[in-house]
C-alpha cells in the first residue's frame, strides 16, 4: 500500500492535540517543541476554538518564553478576541526578541485600526517599508494601501498600488485594485504612463491593456481606448469585462451597431444581466429601432422586475411611435413603483394629453411642477396642456406663477401673450407681446407653436414685422 501524506499528517496532529491536552491537565510530561505548539494553535484557530488556542499559546510560551514566532500567535488571538492593548503589548515583546517579522507589523496595524489610531498604523508601516524587501515590501504596500482607505486618503491608495507595480509588473492583485483607483482618483494620465511601461515589459498582459483602455477612456479617448481594449481581448478573447468596457466607448461615441456586437458578446461570456440587455435596448432605441429596444428593455425588466425605469423606457419607445394608450399600461406600472417620479409623471402626461385628457395629464403636469418648482421645461408642459384644453383662467393664474418661480423667463412671456389672446384680452396680449419680442425675438415661435393660428391676427403680424424691421437679426 502506499503512504498517504494528508492521512499521516492527521494522525500525527492528532496525536500532538492529545499530547497537548495531557499536557495541560498535567497527567502527562510529554515534550512538545515549539513547532509542535504553533500546529496545534492553528489547529484550534481552524475550527475556531479560541478558548484553547490561547491556552496553547499561553503554555508554549511559559516553556519557549522567547519565542517571537508564539508571542506573535498569541497576539493575533487576541486581536481576533478583541483583545488589542494587551496584544500591542506582547507585540512589543515579540518586536525585541525578533524585529524582522512582517507579521508584528501587519499585526499591530491591525490593532491601531480597531483602537481607532490610523496615524499609528500609517507611521508604523511606512516604518516598515524601509525594513523589507521583495515580496514582504510588496504585502506591506497592500497593507498600506487598506490603512489608506480606511483612513479616506485615495490619492495615496493608487500611490502604493503604483509601487507595488514598479516593484512587480505583473502583480495581478495590485493591477486590479489600481484600475478601480484610477477610476475614483482621476490619475489617468499617471496610469497610461505607467501601463505603458508594463506593457513594454509585459506586452501579454490583458489586464495592463485593459487599465491602459480604461484610463483613455476615464480621459474620453474612446478610439483608443477601443485600440487598447482589442490588444486586452486579442490575448484573453473571454475577457467580459473589456467587452463591456469596449460597448460603453462606442455607445458614448454613437456607434450604436458596433456596441451592439460587442455587448452581445459579454451576453455570451458572462450570465445575463439586466444592464446590459438594457445598453443594448439603448443602442437600438437611439437607431429609432423601437421594436429591437423594447425587446432588450423587456429582457432587463425579466431580471429586475422592480426597476422603474426600464418600464418607463418601454413606455418612451411606444410614445415615440405615438401609441399613447400602450405607453400608458407600461407608465402605470413604472409609476406604481415611484408614483412621483417626475420623468415618469411627465410622460403620462403628455399621453394623456394627445388622447384628449385634459384634466387627467394637468394632475400629471402639476405633480412635476409641485416636485421640480424652478423647471422651466415642468411650467411649459402644465401650461401648453391647461392651453389646449382650453382651461384659459387657470392657464393664466400658472404662467404667472411661472414668470415668478423662473424669474421672468422670455418663454413665459410669450405664452401669457398667447393666453391673454385666447381670453380675448388683445391689449395686454399686444403688451407682452412687444414685452417678450423686446427680450427674446427669437423664441417667437414657442408662441407660433401654442397656437399656429395667431399669425392670422394682423395686430401681431405687425408687432413682429416692426420688431424685425427695426432690430434686424
Amino acid at each position: 500500500m502506499r503512504d498517504n501524506p494528508s492521512r499521516n499528517d492527521n494522525e500525527e496532529l492528532k496525536e500532538l492535540v492529545k499530547q497537548f491536552q495531557n499536557l495541560k491537565s498535567g497527567r502527562s510530561h510529554s515534550f512538545l517543541d515549539e513547532e509542535a505548539f504553533e500546529r496545534i494553535i492553528d489547529y484550534f484557530d481552524d475550527r475556531e476554538d479560541l478558548q484553547q488556542a490561547l491556552e496553547a499559546a499561553e503554555l508554549g510560551i511559559e516553556q519557549y518564553p522567547y519565542s517571537a514566532m508564539l508571542l506573535i500567535k498569541k497576539a493575533d488571538l487576541l486581536i481576533a478576541t478583541r483583545h488589542y492593548q494587551e496584544a500591542l503589548r506582547i507585540l512589543q515583546h515579540a518586536e525585541l526578541l525578533d524585529s524582522n517579522d512582517i507579521n508584528l507589523y501587519i499585526l499591530k496595524t491591525d490593532a491601531y485600526l480597531a483602537l481607532d489610531q490610523q496615524e499609528k498604523a500609517v507611521a508604523l508601516l511606512e516604518n516598515a517599508l524601509q525594513l523589507f524587501e521583495g515580496q514582504e515590501r510588496i504585502e506591506l504596500l497592500f497593507e498600506l494601501a487598506d490603512v489608506y482607505d480606511d483612513y479616506e486618503e485615495f490619492d495615496k491608495i493608487f500611490d502604493c498600488l503604483k509601487l507595488i507595480l514598479e516593484q512587480e509588473p505583473n502583480n495581478e492583485e495590485a493591477l486590479y485594485k489600481i484600475c478601480f483607483w484610477t477610476d475614483f482618483t482621476g490619475r489617468n494620465e499617471e496610469s497610461i504612463r505607467l501601463h505603458q511601461q508594463i506593457i513594454e515589459e509585459y506586452p501579454y498582459s490583458e489586464l495592463a491593456w485593459f487599465n491602459l483602455a480604461a484610463a483613455f477612456q476615464g480621459l474620453k479617448l474612446y478610439e483608443k481606448a477601443i485600440d487598447a481594449y482589442k490588444y486586452a481581448i486579442v490575448i484573453d478573447e473571454k475577457f467580459d469585462y473589456a467587452y463591456r468596457n469596449m460597448g460603453d466607448a462606442y455607445i458614448r461615441m454613437r456607434k450604436y451597431k458596433d456596441a451592439i456586437e460587442v455587448l452581445e458578446k459579454v451576453l455570451e461570456l458572462s450570465r445575463p444581466e439586466d444592464v446590459i440587455f438594457e445598453a443594448i435596448g439603448h443602442c437600438y432605441d437611439r437607431m429609432k429601432n423601437f421594436a429591437q429596444a423594447r425587446f432588450y428593455y423587456r429582457k432587463a425588466s425579466h431580471l429586475n422586475v422592480e426597476d422603474s425605469k426600464l418600464h418607463y423606457k418601454v413606455a418612451c419607445t411606444y410614445i415615440n411611435e405615438a401609441q399613447w394608450s400602450t405607453a400608458i399600461k407600461h407608465l402605470d406600472t413604472a409609476l406604481q413603483i415611484h408614483r412621483m417620479q417626475p420623468e415618469y409623471n411627465m410622460a403620462m402626461g403628455e399621453c394623456k394629453m394627445q388622447m384628449g385628457e385634459y384634466k387627467e395629464a394637468i394632475q400629471y403636469f402639476s405633480n412635476v411642477v409641485r416636485q421640480r418648482p424652478r423647471n422651466i421645461s415642468s411650467w411649459e408642459a402644465l401650461i401648453r396642456c391647461l392651453y389646449n384644453g382650453e382651461f384659459y383662467e387657470e392657464a393664466l393664474e400658472q404662467v404667472k406663477a411661472a414668470i415668478k418661480m423662473t424669474e421672468g423667463k422670455p418663454l413665459f412671456l410669450f405664452y401669457l401673450a398667447g393666453v391673454y389672446f385666447a381670453l380675448g384680452k388683445i391689449k395686454e396680449a399686444l403688451l407682452q407681446l412687444e414685452n417678450a419680442m423686446n427680450i427674446a425675438p427669437k423664441m417667437v415661435k414657442k408662441l407660433v407653436q401654442l397656437n399656429p393660428a395667431i399669425l392670422q391676427h394682423q395686430m401681431v403680424v405687425d408687432v413682429v414685422a416692426r420688431y424685425k424691421k427695426n432690430k434686424p437679426q
